[in-house]
């Protein structure tokens, strides 16, 4: 990962836009769809900078001056001048998806952002607001934290009773909470690595990381396929499967063969 994903809140704060033009106006929409302010120059509460500027000594020497005064700064097209840059974006407020490429391609990025923003249906936020208004009520029935969210999970698995990809999910969440549905009983699950490449996964072996509690793994396990797991779920280094599996899902990558013989 070579840049740090954060959702920044710009509801009422100033943002610096600097420029005129194209490339000036597609930030300020940006910026305004975000709640920010916008100023043409440095002033007091400023704390982010947009620079849209064709000339290469102007947009290079605004940068630094924006930076002096401690302001963090996008310089557009120009990656190499940037402190952060803007993804592309799939908007289903409050659920927003940003795709970024740390500014290597913004083509490939809104290729990636097309993909991904036609499979996903439009009242998909509308399920987000539900299940926020429904914490309360997911907390009187399932009271532990770990309970809680297996609930959640198995509700929001494919084929789940509010499985995202369902336009009627967000309908659906009073029912679910309402029905006798109980979240899946512990289990282990082994992963068979047929590598040390995380590239090398299968689809069903990445849901699982990424959906388990207990990780359980010999110590050669490479950190790239650990890196795969949920950063919340419990590491385990042992040299053979449990016997039993802890509260929720737990999973044991047996480790593929060539790194069994090393």
């Amino acid at each position: 990962m070579h840049q740090l994903p954060i959702f920044l809140n710009l509801t009422g704060r100033t943002v610096v836009l600097v420029g005129v033009g194209e490339a000036a106006d597609a930030k300020a929409r940006l910026i305004e769809r975000a709640g920010g302010r916008i100023v043409p120059a440095w002033e007091q509460g400023a704390t982010i900078a947009f620079v849209a500027l064709d000339d290469e000594s102007e947009a290079r020497n605004a940068a630094a001056a924006l930076r002096a005064d401690g302001l963090l700064v996008n310089v557009v097209d120009r990656p190499d001048l940037c402190d952060f840059t803007t993804p592309a974006i799939v908007d289903r407020a409050p659920v927003t998806i940003a795709i970024g490429t740390g500014g290597a391609s913004a083509g490939l990025a809104k290729a990636v952002r097309q993909r991904i923003e036609a499979h996903l249906p439009a009242r998909l936020g509308a399920l987000a607001s539900a299940l926020y208004a429904a914490r309360d009520a997911m907390k009187a029935r399932w009271p532990a934290a770990t309970d809680r969210r297996r609930a959640i999970d198995v509700a929001l698995a494919p084929g789940g009773a509010l499985d995202p990809l369902d336009a009627a999910a967000a309908d659906k969440v009073a029912a679910w909470l309402a029905s006798d549905t109980a979240t899946r009983p512990s289990r282990l699950e082994t992963i068979h690595l047929a590598s040390a490449d995380p590239d090398d996964l299968t689809l069903r072996a990445a849901r699982l990381l990424g959906e388990a509690d207990h990780i359980f793994h010999p110590a050669s396990i490479p950190a790239a396929i650990l890196a795969r797991a949920r950063a919340d779920a419990v590491r385990h280094v042992i040299d053979a499967a449990p016997d039993d599996p802890r509260p929720g899902l737990s999973i044991w990558l047996a480790p593929p063969h060539d790194i069994m013989r090393s």
